[in-house]
């Protein structure tokens, strides 16, 4: 008799079952799915732009992204934000003061989120599942800038950038805004993630370029879209 067969048998852990109610999820889930496929495939090209919801109007960061926000409205742009305060509420201010496509993906929050006024009536989402907004997120834009934020911003910016690395969404641009707040993660992910463990390649330190104004910010995307075009010419954004 083995060591293993004198010793008490192992025992699996139990879990509950899953209650009845916990069953219906799935048709919750399809159907924030469904409502957000048929409004969104009607916006046009947009920007998604991610920042945090703490960030207060009398801040520069929120200025920063007003001005980006109409910026890209000047090139024909709509805004995609999450719907709530802070740099959020910025980047839909700046598409409302254009007149511009002004969306809000709002996320169903004990704190912090609630939507902003300058999300357009018609275009206000409210999920209850942080992965199908994040699916709103990606699908729907035609470029992410990111401004200074916390978890939840570094949550989208990596989902974004694991996406393209792994050739699951097609390559957009993925702009971070702001050097003083990116300039250390970026140094961080080239001297350690890269240099000493290897743990990504060369090309992905290329992913997101870090710039200051939100003029650089609008060049790289009309470039990254001039450069599609010439190697695709029946290619329409």
């Amino acid at each position: 008799m083995t060591d293993k067969e004198n010793n008490n048998k192992w025992q699996q852990k139990k879990w509950q079952s899953l209650k009845g109610e916990n069953s219906w999820t799935m048709f919750k889930v399809v159907s924030e799915f469904v409502d957000g496929f048929e409004r969104m495939n009607k916006i046009g090209p947009c920007v998604s732009i991610f920042g945090s919801a703490r960030t207060k109007p009398d801040h520069p960061t929120y200025q920063l992204a007003v001005d980006v926000a109409k910026a890209l409205t000047d090139e024909g742009y709509g805004i995609i934000t999450g719907g709530g305060p802070g740099v959020m509420e910025a980047g839909n201010k700046g598409a409302y003061l254009n007149n511009a496509t002004s969306v809000g993906l709002n996320i169903d929050l004990p704190f912090e989120q609630h939507n902003n006024p300058y999300i357009d009536r018609d275009k206000v989402l409210n999920y209850n599942y942080f992965f199908i907004r994040k699916v709103m997120f990606v699908k729907y834009a035609q470029a992410f800038v990111v401004l200074p934020g916390g978890f939840g911003t570094m949550d989208e910016l990596f989902e974004v950038l694991t996406l393209i690395q792994t050739n699951k969404i097609t390559p957009v641009p993925v702009i971070l805004l702001g050097k003083d707040f990116w300039k250390g993660l970026k140094e961080w992910i080239k001297n350690i993630m890269f240099e000493k463990e290897n743990n990504v390649s060369p090309d992905d330190l290329d992913l997101m370029p870090i710039v200051d104004t939100p003029q650089e910010v609008v060049e790289i995307i009309n470039d990254f879209y001039k450069e599609k075009a010439q190697l695709q010419p029946n290619y329409e954004l």
